[in-house]
């Protein structure tokens, strides 16, 4: 079944949209705080149609993030019984959400800059840092670190591999995306 090659295309023909980059800060957003879908996902070929606005691409993908993962602290925080507990059920994330409060305890906003450097699910980490009331500084600070490792690694590598990688990309983009949903399943694999 193709679903990412088709997906990339169609994003590559919206990273020409005059309203391109406020599509991309909106799902960076919401993706740090509910969305299901990873922002790279959106970033990478955005990167690809237009690589001389690959770091400008970068800055806003972490800058809008870091204010979803704002968001999402302030869910857990504030309005875990209203809002955060029905994002945990619709993704099925309870059982986990506990084991992540163990984890919390432990290794704290350590928990945060992996998050952020990894598929795992960012928004699971940040409503959780919000519950378990880890100081907002540090986890901005882990937030900061961790997404923009994650979003200037695959603007960075699309910006130097160029036209080299777009003909790579276009053949093994179905590879890829399966390759990067099995990382997502094994990430949430792992905090069962």
């Amino acid at each position: 079944m193709k679903i990412f090659g088709p997906v990339y295309r169609k994003v590559m023909q919206w990273s020409s949209h005059p309203h391109a980059e406020k599509f991309l800060g909106g799902v960076s957003f919401i993706e740090s705080s509910f969305f299901p879908v990873p922002t790279s996902l959106m970033l990478a070929p955005m990167v690809m149609a237009t690589r001389d606005r690959a770091w400008r691409l970068a800055s806003l993908a972490t800058i809008t993030s870091v204010l979803g993962g704002i968001f999402g602290y302030f869910i857990g925080y504030f309005l875990f019984d209203q809002l955060g507990q029905p994002i945990l059920e619709i993704y099925h994330l309870q059982e986990k959400f506990m084991k992540m409060k163990e984890w919390f305890d432990q290794y704290g906003v350590w928990l945060v800059l992996l998050a952020g450097l990894t598929p795992l699910p960012y928004k699971l980490f940040t409503i959780t840092s919000g519950v378990m009331g880890i100081a907002l500084i540090p986890f901005t600070l882990a937030s900061i670190v961790g997404r923009a490792s994650q979003f200037f690694l695959v603007a960075g590598l699309l910006w130097w591999g160029g036209e080299k990688i777009e003909p790579i990309l276009n053949k093994w983009m179905e590879w890829i995306g399966w390759g990067v949903l099995a990382m997502v399943v094994a990430g949430y694999l792992i905090l069962v």
